[in-house]
């Protein structure tokens, strides 16, 4: 017992207990004081009236660090009257109360019993240091309250690199632990694992300085951490830890499992009282493992340079095969060149319903209509047979006006299509067409409406990328501030930081769409230079033969594949719920792009403006926001989109059948009906346009039944199923037109079918990989994690990245695909190309 000078000596440490603590220090009438012992545990108890102060020394190494760890046990439950500890050290304190009080959600308190803590290890300059700490025990209850204490050493407190050590850890009884970086390493990764998902847990990543931040209440005050299920893992630089070369790592347990996607089992409907959470208790794995080096990183650059800047080379020594092979066998252009005069033999076959012999009928330009039907034969090789040109549109020809048109394709204010040669009505309408009666505007108005496609991009991609680059830079210099990584959805296991980038690899593997959508602008603008060259010489095959040339959608589509890639990049630089529209919008442009590219080919003159187009794609952007933030299990919100579905697919099917020749007013209703009651009661007759109609039907089965599947399923990632959407459309139209090109005597060249079947084996992988799923924002941050995985390219790259790789390489094949795909056709007059 200590004499009566004992409060004089202890003054200068009142001010470092805290105030419950202190008061009852000075209430306290007996202070008892001990000498302790490690690995010995003390039954004692307190009162008002009574201090217990316990006095311990240990031998310190600079080279040797050795943890302590205090373990109390309060054997009385009164939670109005805890019992205070404070552990005084020689550069901290650490104080805390049993029964211990930690708050959750809606302030909810949670009680603990059974409390552990591991004390900061202070520095030390010496070689060998003698440390005293003392804990004093206190409690303000009138009567004797009993608990235990414990003093251990803590086995392996120092983690060693690659060597697996397992724990157990509760919300009360937190553990920290401390790596030191080898000599010859700068980077490491703090992988933790458990076999259970539950209860969340945290780990973190702090600077080897006290006090440590091991509580749920103040665990991310300081430091890198992360939530954490079955899964977690920090990537851990030297140079972030420079003072020391040592850092802690620190994993506690969280009161509630609501941030990990648990239930939330307690409710505060009651009286703000303490709950006893019982024994929530995880067992957990650490290693600590080597990072990549720099040489990885400079094979991970020169590998992704390789792969695309091989596609340079390819597409050289193509040109000089290609210009090669045409000097041989002198097929360069000439100034009398002309036109193949024979082109394609159609077969129709006789099971198409519908289908008529139509060789007699004259269709084709109105220039050389006599001569547009020679050499055409059917299936049977039957004789000609004469066909009677009928109209079919959803009105009487008498009641239209002749200039009138809803197709967007015409201007308001005037019409390049003179109607003293033909009446639009009349040729858009008739049975059979050749892209000759669809490309009868001037060349020079349509060269510039396709080259606003070009320039819009260009403006939207501008205005769009600029707040995007702002907004990712925000997002991770939060995530580097604040230390927050559950801001992020990266693949943790396989995220190497470059700079302030917290996952370079991802945004490296972006690189291919870029390089290769400059590539096939480069490609498209030699193409133009020679196709302009041919023109100022008045080539004929230039002028009158093959799919006319417009130039401006494919730059649009070079443009719109750059854009990806660096839109991809900035949402790879912190990935999550707020961005992933950066990811997924310019997708909806290259599939919408695609299929207005498929169209112009044979239907130059009415395909949709520039303005209209992007106008529907920003729609589609539009739904996709309110669908990421208000369709998840929104049955109102799914039952609109599926009738604006519907609705859009029938109207755009109805403007595809008359080719815009329909018109959209009080009258449709009548229309529709007249038109139901003359082909289907008065005669039953099958459709005029078969072609047509056959790939309208498909579009049709296919986009009402995503319409149902949406409606019946709702999916959780919607914009995932809106770009099914649209690439299901683009397929289907695609393929329509690859069998109506052979069906229609037409052939398709080497390289293009090359570029089909190697883009298509290339998408095969290229989805594999994109369906591994390393990470999902539909989940919180630590479900997320589950799905990590370890790199599996040079130990650099992940599945995803190989995704961007194959994907950015199968899209520019997919172009290559559109922009080669009627080059048979070069050498055929346009009076002989049939339009389906």
């Amino acid at each position: 017992m200590l004499g009566p000078a004992w409060p004089c000596l202890l003054l200068p440490l009142l001010p470092l207990l805290p105030p419950a603590s202190a008061e009852a220090f000075w209430e306290a009438k007996n202070v008892s004081q001990k000498e302790g012992k490690f690995e010995v545990a003390y039954t004692d108890s307190v009162n008002s009236e009574l201090v217990n102060i316990y006095s311990f020394n240990h031998t310190v190494t600079r080279n040797r660090t050795e943890g302590v760890r205090v373990s109390v046990n309060v054997l009385s439950k009164r939670p109005e009257a805890p019992v205070l500890f404070v552990v005084r050290q020689k550069e901290a304190v650490v104080s805390f109360q049993v029964p211990l009080i930690l708050r959750g959600l809606f302030q909810r308190k949670y009680l603990y019993q059974d409390v552990g803590r591991t004390l900061c290890q202070p520095p030390t300059k010496r070689e060998v240091e003698l440390q005293n700490f003392f804990v004093d025990v206190s409690t303000l209850a009138p009567s004797n309250t009993a608990y235990q204490l414990r003093i251990s050493r803590v086995k392996n407190f120092v983690l060693r690199t690659g060597e697996l050590f397992n724990f157990n850890t509760t919300a009360a009884q937190p553990q920290f632990f401390k790596y030191e970086f080898p000599p010859d390493v700068d980077s490491v990764i703090v992988k933790v694992t458990s076999q259970t998902a539950f209860p969340c847990s945290v780990i973190s990543v702090q600077d080897v300085l006290c006090p440590v931040y091991d509580l749920d209440n103040n665990v991310a005050f300081i430091g890198m951490y992360q939530t954490m299920t079955k899964k977690a893992a920090i990537t851990v630089q030297r140079k972030d830890f420079s003072r020391s070369n040592s850092f802690y790592v620190v994993v506690v347990v969280k009161t509630e499992d609501q941030a990990c996607g648990g239930a939330l089992h307690y409710y505060p409907l009651g009286e703000d009282k303490p709950v006893d959470q019982g024994h929530r208790q995880k067992t957990l794995s650490v290693v600590v493992s080597p990072a990549v080096t720099s040489e990885a990183y400079v094979r991970g650059v020169l590998l992704c340079l390789g792969i695309f800047l091989s596609f340079y080379l390819l597409t050289v020594l193509l040109a000089c095969w290609e210009n090669w092979r045409q000097r041989k066998r002198g097929l360069q252009l000439t100034l009398d060149g002309h036109c193949s005069e024979s082109g394609h033999h159609r077969v129709m076959p006789d099971c198409f319903p519908g289908c008529s012999p139509y060789e007699g009928y004259s269709y084709g330009s109105f220039e050389n209509c006599s001569s547009s039907t020679e050499g055409l034969l059917d299936s049977s090789g039957t004789a000609d047979v004469p066909y009677t040109y009928a109209d079919r549109s959803l009105e009487p020809l008498g009641t239209r006006p002749r200039l009138e048109s809803l197709s967007s394709v015409e201007e308001d204010d005037y019409d390049t299509l003179t109607d003293i040669e033909s009446d639009k009505n009349v040729i858009r309408t008739k049975q059979y067409l050749y892209v000759a009666d669809l490309a009868r505007k001037d060349k020079r108005v349509l060269r510039k409406k396709y080259q606003i496609y070009f320039w819009n991009i260009a403006t939207i991609a501008v205005f769009y990328a600029l707040p995007v680059v702002q907004l990712v830079i925000t997002y991770q210099t939060v995530v580097n501030v604040t230390g927050n990584q559950d801001i992020c959805y990266y693949n943790f296991l396989c995220a190497h930081p470059l700079g302030n980038l917290s996952a370079f690899n991802n945004i490296l593997s972006n690189l291919g769409y870029i390089l290769l959508g400059l590539l096939f602008l480069l490609i498209i603008l030699q193409r133009e230079i020679n196709y302009n060259r041919a023109l100022l010489q008045s080539n004929l095959q230039a002028l009158e033969c093959g799919i006319p040339k417009h130039f401006g959608l494919f730059y649009a589509m070079g443009t719109a594949l750059m854009m990806e890639g660096l839109l991809s990049a900035c949402y790879h630089v912190c990935p999550n719920y707020t961005n992933f529209q950066f990811d997924t919008s310019f997708m909806y442009m290259i599939a919408g792009l695609c299929m207005l590219k498929l169209y112009q080919k044979r239907h130059p003159d009415i395909n949709a403006s520039a303005y209209s187009a992007y106008a529907c794609l920003a729609i589609v952007i539009f739904f996709s926001v309110l669908g990421v933030v208000f369709g998840k299990g929104n049955t109102a919100f799914w039952i609109v989109f599926s009738v604006i579905h519907i609705t859009a697919t029938l109207l755009l099917s109805t403007q595809l059948y008359y080719m815009g020749r329909w018109k959209l007013d009080s009258g449709i209703f009548r229309r529709i009906l007249y038109v139901l009651y003359t082909d289907c009661f008065r005669q039953c007759s099958g459709p005029l346009y078969v072609d047509r109609m056959v790939l309208l039907v498909m579009g049709n089965i296919i986009n009402w039944s995503l319409a149902a599947y949406g409606l019946i399923i709702r999916p959780n990632d919607f914009a995932s199923y809106l770009l099914v959407i649209g690439i299901c459309n683009l397929l289907l139209y695609f393929a329509f037109y690859i069998i109506m090109k052979l069906r229609s005597g037409e052939r398709i060249k080497l390289i293009p079918v090359l570029c089909i079947v190697t883009t298509s084996v290339v998408w095969g992988f290229a989805l594999y990989f994109f369906f591994q799923g390393l990470s999902t924002w539909q989940k919180t941050p630590a479900e997320s994690r589950e799905h990590n995985r370890d790199c599996i390219l040079l130990d650099f790259f992940d599945d995803h990245d190989i995704w961007h790789f194959l994907s950015s390489i199968a899209m520019f094949g997919s172009f290559l695909v559109l922009l080669t795909l009627d080059d048979d056709l070069d050498t055929v007059q346009r009076d002989k190309i049939y339009v389906f």
